[in-house]
């Protein structure tokens, strides 16, 4: 007989050691036989992954290209000062 697992619903065959709720193969600790909800063996299941988004990745767009640098002057052509105009009264 099946049932669904009390956590997320999923068919399960089992029940846990502790709380005998229905528990699925995914909530039920293989080491103590309880469900994830009173499991206490702090055993992680996966080594965690280790991978950096940004921001704009996070909330769902794109992100933004790099700015380009401005180019520089041009060295052959002499820098132009600002001097008053003589005749300007």
């Amino acid at each position: 007989m099946t049932f669904a697992c009390s956590i997320c619903e999923e068919r399960s065959t089992q029940i846990c050691g502790y709380c005998t709720k229905d528990a699925c193969d995914n909530h039920l600790c293989e080491r103590c036989r309880r469900c994830s909800d009173c499991c206490t063996c702090e055993v992680r299941l996966e080594e965690p992954m280790m991978v950096r988004t940004s921001i704009a990745e996070r909330m769902g767009r794109e992100p933004e290209p790099e700015p380009h640098p401005h180019p520089s002057p041009d060295p052959d052509q002499p820098e132009k000062e600002d001097y008053p105009d003589p005749n300007a009264t």
